[in-house]
């Protein structure tokens, strides 16, 4: 099966876990696209994940917060098989979207990761000309007609046209830092993919380049699904909708609108990270 068609698994008759990391009432605030359920990853016989459960909101921005090594980008990667790349990786238990299980037997990851684009930590644009990286992702796909109008939406909706609509012959690795990191949005977004996950995307950038993709973060989420790790929770704080907080262990310690994780915490484990008495 792909992703591409009509999911036939029924939602309603699949085992479901008890619901342990989320207090809030979300009705009302979007509709949920992705859902965990009771996800362990190990890598060899290192346990990275521990039952993580967590349903993420459809048009939202949803930030993975937590210390280093607490499995945030783990879990990230694990929403569109990336730890698949990993020879010693071992997933259990399921995640889904819009109710289908991205980890049954009829999956195609490739197909997955057209429905689930992700943007590194590092900008890693392609060593070619701007307008090729963003229409490499389209021909690949088959979806190359029209293709100077797709490339340009993508770099408009990546708020980086007005600085490169003239010069698309010009290599990709010629641009600033923050330039080549919304080039790689705008790789990543041309294809119109479901969901956006980004890994710490402005943590090697400066000041200036840091709030332009906060601002461009904000603006996707009004056509994508945006799931963001950042080590910075004031940037947390800024953009997301909801916030999950991961701590040692690999474990999901609460999730829940972010004004309240950042002001009202139930666990005072999270309290005490946010405040910086601890990680």
């Amino acid at each position: 099966m792909s992703l591409d068609d009509t999911p036939t698994t029924d939602a309603e008759s699949m085992t479901t876990t008890p619901t342990v990391t989320t207090t809030d009432d979300h009705s009302g605030t979007g509709e949920t696209i992705i859902e965990s359920r009771d996800i362990d990853v190990y890598y060899g016989d290192t346990q990275a994940l521990d039952g993580i459960s967590m349903e993420i909101p459809e048009q939202q921005v949803t930030a993975l917060i937590g210390p280093s090594g607490c499995g945030k980008s783990t879990f990230l990667r694990s929403i569109n098989r990336m730890n698949d790349l990993i020879d010693t990786a071992r997933v259990e238990g399921e995640i889904l979207l819009r109710g289908k299980n991205i980890y049954d037997d009829d999956v195609d990851p490739v197909a997955l990761r057209r429905a689930v684009g992700m943007v590194f930590q590092e900008p890693n644009p392609f060593p070619k000309s701007i307008y090729d990286n963003v229409a490499y992702g389209l021909r690949v796909q088959g979806k190359d007609d029209n293709l100077d109008e797709k490339v340009e939406d993508a770099l408009r909706r990546a708020a980086i046209w007005d600085e490169v609509g003239d010069q698309l012959d010009s290599s990709g690795l010629d641009l600033s830092g923050g330039q080549q990191q919304r080039l790689c949005i705008a790789r990543a977004i041309a294809p119109d993919p479901e969901v956006i996950l980004m890994d710490e995307p402005a943590s090697a950038l400066d000041p200036v380049a840091t709030s332009q993709i906060e601002d461009l973060i904000e603006d996707l989420a009004s056509e994508f699904t945006v799931v963001i790790v950042t080590h910075n929770m004031q940037q947390a704080a800024r953009i997301s909708d909801k916030t999950a907080v991961f701590l040692t262990g690999g474990e999901l310690v609460e999730f829940g609108d972010t004004n309240r994780i950042f002001e009202n915490p139930n666990s005072q484990r999270v309290e005490d990270y946010i405040t910086g008495k601890f990680g």
